[in-house]
């Protein structure tokens, strides 16, 4: 009877510790499911600003260019010498870049490039020494202790 009673607690045991694993497990992929979404978002806010203060960038390079051709313009009838419109040129390229870059599809063309990269030249990513594991970040936590001794 009491082998029995032994092996029915026995399957119990077994039972209770196989459920709690399987909510342990999924316990940790709701969690990992929320911290990449966060990441996500904050990637998300991240990129909205560099974009935002691109476009600020660009209102004022447009305004810069503006001003600059009209006075290449003046300088030109005035002078009647074509190095008065040399700058044209270069401020066109950058203001026509930046323009792009906030309002055209370089973002598109930014992103396909980091893909192809990704698939295609994964040996460009790789960290100097390798990935970083507990046992290197710990000896450098030690190292630094050391140092401050």
């Amino acid at each position: 009877m009491g082998a029995i009673l032994g092996s029915a607690m026995k399957e119990t045991m077994e039972e209770n510790l196989k459920k709690s694993q399987e909510f342990m497990l999924e316990s940790q992929k709701m969690q990992l499911g929320r911290q990449l979404q966060m990441q996500n978002a904050m990637r998300e806010r991240q990129m909205s600003m560099q974009l935002a203060g691109a476009r600020e960038m660009f209102y004022w390079l447009a305004s810069f260019y503006g001003i600059a051709t009209v006075g290449m313009l003046v300088g030109f009838k005035r002078s009647k010498s074509p190095a008065a419109l040399v700058p044209f040129l270069p401020l066109t390229f950058i203001v026509a870049y930046q323009a792009d870059y906030v309002y055209g599809t370089k973002m598109n063309r930014i992103r396909d490039e980091a893909e192809n990269i990704m698939k295609e030249e994964r040996s460009f990513l790789e960290l100097p020494c390798g990935m970083p594991n507990f046992q290197s970040i710990e000896e450098a936590r030690l190292n630094t202790e050391n140092r401050r001794s």
